[in-house]
């Protein structure tokens, strides 16, 4: 996967829409989601404080993200991965 490369002028860091790929060390569990606030939601998920899916199967390891210009972009490239196969 390559990430997109997208221009951040004039934006709040903090509030960009992003789609983004969390691993879990011990078994390989990866757990897909979208976010405006990327750094604030990866620390929610390394501190148990997502509860569900991630928190159940410590998956915490932010391996890969993709910036994107509006949400509903980032949430169809979500859908789009979530349908993806695995080898």
């Amino acid at each position: 996967m390559r990430p997109h490369r997208r221009s951040g002028a004039g934006r709040n860091p903090e509030r960009v829409p992003c789609v983004y790929l969390l691993a879990s060390r011990r078994n390989g569990t990866l757990y897909v989601g979208v976010t405006s606030a990327l750094i604030r939601r990866v620390w929610e998920h390394k501190n148990d404080l997502a509860a569900g899916f991630t928190k159940r199967y410590q998956v915490h390891t932010l391996v890969w993200y993709e910036v994107h210009d509006t949400m509903e972009s980032a949430i169809s490239r979500e859908n789009a991965i979530m349908g993806w196969r695995r080898a």
